[in-house]
């Protein structure tokens, strides 16, 4: 394990100065193979191009590919070519690895699509959902089964995540997916199990493979990875955040920023990096898919690919400045095809690629945050503010948690106030933490306001918005 030691803090050379083979510049490439075999051609100067010498040669160091357990439903598309299975993620590595590039292991953990609002555990799985002592077990055979398949063929990933975008869970049952549920017992136990199963192999096979946790929503990540940590969920490497303007707003870049800084100032053993982001360069469509990003910050008006260029650029910059890790971008690849999705053919992202719509590279465009000349050298001091009290939320379930970093024994009182200062909540507790929903109110941009007993005032901006 000596070795992961070494580099279980990649980022932590930012505090001696960084370089950009430091930072992870990535792409989520999950749909090359899929579009390759629907005709698509990638170009770039109007020559076919293999996509990935394209992202190679532009400064990409990192691919992130999606794993599903067996998602037969893609038999009934097109020509019942199956992907983002073993098999279709196995050419993905070795495409990778052939340029040099690393690897990012996606574990879905679940048949299809798993996000904030759905975790379906896996059919072959179903039967014991309710059997968690056994489900685990599952899981973790399948985590150390999968890499050591994995690492037979000289396709070993750099980095693995256990789930995506858990924000309420893993592997639920089709019953609990249909509301919010978040079982801190149960989901401890499974996730420990998944980080388990990769500790487990890299000492019994001398191997290095680094471990993330993902959550969506820079707004929720202190209150779930609070909540992990709280439940003991600690051996990871790596908090992944997905960040799109169009899903998290009114989180803008600076406030994002923040929200990292906080993060590796309370887990400094732990690297941050966005791992899923997105940005439009039209709101144009090219097929019969719907698309489903259709917003864009107001500050980087009007929608074109340099103003896609210049979003991701900026957030890259605010990233390194606030000691995060990486950036990923989803996906840039998925572009128009002939082939149907579960929801219309074409592709509901095309507007989002870094492609256009004749699939050539488009320069000036999104790629070129990758290869940008940033200022390395942060400008942005870490916090040294008092941290006594933190402040944080679920937009999701509508959970807000205040925490003490003492125990109070005199009465901490808080407040929520809306946008134009109304006090729409209060109360007060006496100890070192307390949780409330924010029920009855409609969603939107709030305000928490939080009074110690030695007179300190602490304010924190949320989002209650369900996404």
């Amino acid at each position: 394990m000596w070795a992961k030691y070494l580099l279980l803090s990649i980022c932590m050379v930012f505090a001696l100065g960084v370089s950009s083979q430091d930072f992870y510049f990535g792409a989520d490439m999950s749909y090359v193979n899929e579009m390759e075999d629907c005709g698509v051609v990638f170009n770039e100067d109007q020559a076919a191009k293999d996509p990935y010498s394209i992202f190679d040669e532009h400064g990409a160091n990192l691919v992130r590919l999606r794993l599903w357990h067996n998602p037969k439903w893609y038999k009934s598309l097109n020509d019942g070519n199956v992907y983002s299975d073993l098999a279709d993620v196995k050419l993905a590595i070795a495409r990778a690895k052939d340029h040099n590039l690393q690897v990012l292991l996606d574990f879905h953990l679940s048949d299809n699509w798993a996000d904030p609002s759905k975790q379906l555990v896996p059919e072959a799985w179903l039967s014991v959902v309710d059997q968690v002592d056994i489900l685990k077990d599952s899981l973790y055979n399948y985590i150390y089964g999968t890499l050591e398949s994995l690492k037979d063929e000289g396709l070993l990933p750099e980095i693995v995540q256990i789930g995506n975008e858990t924000n309420k869970g893993i592997l639920l049952s089709p019953e609990d997916n249909k509301v919010w549920t978040l079982n801190w017992a149960r989901n401890a136990k499974l996730f420990k199990a998944g980080f388990k199963a990769v500790n487990d192999f890299e000492s019994n096979t001398n191997s290095v493979v680094r471990t993330m946790l993902h959550v969506a929503g820079p707004s929720n990540a202190e209150w779930l990875i609070d909540g992990f940590m709280s439940n003991g969920v600690t051996d990871f490497d790596i908090i992944g955040l997905s960040y799109y303007w169009a899903w998290h707003k009114p989180i803008n870049i600076d406030d994002a920023g923040e929200i990292i800084r906080t993060l590796k100032f309370n887990y400094p053993y732990k690297d941050v990096m966005i791992v899923e982001t997105g940005y439009i360069w039209t709101n144009a469509s090219n097929d019969n898919a719907n698309n489903i990003i259709s917003d864009t910050d107001p500050d980087y008006q009007p929608i074109n690919p340099e103003n896609q260029r210049k979003w991701l650029i900026d957030l890259t910059q605010e990233v390194i400045d606030s000691k995060g890790c990486g950036v990923v971008y989803w996906e840039p690849c998925w572009v128009s095809s002939k082939c149907f999705t579960q929801w219309g053919q074409g592709s509901h992202q095309e507007h989002a690629a870094f492609f256009d719509f004749s699939n050539n590279l488009l320069l000036p465009g999104g790629i070129q945050f990758i290869g940008h000349s940033y200022n390395l050298s942060t400008s942005i001091d870490p916090l040294v503010d008092d941290h006594a009290i933190q402040i944080m939320s679920n937009s999701f379930s509508g959970d807000v948690k205040i925490k003490l970093s003492y125990e109070s024994i005199d009465t901490v009182r808080y407040s929520v106030l809306d946008i134009s200062g109304n006090r729409v909540f209060e109360g007060s507790f006496v100890g070192r933490e307390t949780i409330f929903k924010l029920n009855d109110i409609p969603f939107g941009v709030y305000f928490v306001r939080v009074l110690s007993a030695d007179n300190k005032t602490f304010v924190k901006k949320i989002v209650y918005n369900n996404d």
